[in-house]
């Protein structure tokens, strides 16, 4: 199968599980992602990995920006107006929504270099992995990040030592590789 044809399939389908959750979006159960339930769809119906069908679902939505406002469109309805989290956020103009993310964006990369800067790499890079592992419990259990992140520090102080190692080790591994380079 050629690589348009692949992508013209995976646009189908993708478009296809967007307006079967814009008609019904009780298909995504309580604490369900609909962004992931459209991954795994994809997956299934192209029989392929969830990795690739990530690979694919990002080409989609990278070459057709309108599919990609109505994914983001059926996300912020499930995730946000369904679920009155971010509705804020949520009822916003598109631009406006751009503008808070790219100011986010500025803002946190702003105080990562400030930090690299007063407190060194290792110090940014565990902050990263942290935000990361919480960021994944987040979605993997359906709650907002602040309880997520509770749940991780909770975790790491009562098991403090297997957890510093971990990521200790991570981070060796990590610097390792960008040595190697």
């Amino acid at each position: 199968m050629s690589t348009h044809n692949r992508e013209a399939i995976a646009e189908q389908i993708v478009l296809s599980e967007i307006n079967n959750l814009r008609s019904d979006p009780s298909i995504v159960k309580e604490n369900g992602c609909a962004a992931c339930h459209i991954l795994f769809t994809l997956a299934n119906r192209m029989q392929i990995s969830e990795q690739d069908a990530s690979d694919l679902l990002s080409e989609v939505l990278f070459n057709n920006p309108e599919i990609n406002e109505l994914f983001i469109e059926i996300v912020e309805n499930i995730h946000m107006k369904q679920r009155m989290m971010g509705v804020s956020f949520s009822i916003k103009r598109r631009e406006a929504k751009d503008k808070y993310i790219d100011s986010n964006i500025k803002n946190t990369l702003s105080e990562l270099s400030a930090d690299i800067a007063n407190y060194g790499a290792d110090i940014v890079l565990r902050k990263l992995l942290i935000s990361s592992i919480s960021l994944e419990i987040a979605k993997n259990i359906g709650i907002d990040h602040h309880a997520a992140i509770e749940e991780l520090y909770y975790y790491m102080r009562k098991n403090d030592q297997q957890t510093h190692e971990s990521i200790l080790e991570f981070i060796n591994r990590f610097y390792e590789r960008i040595r190697r380079r």
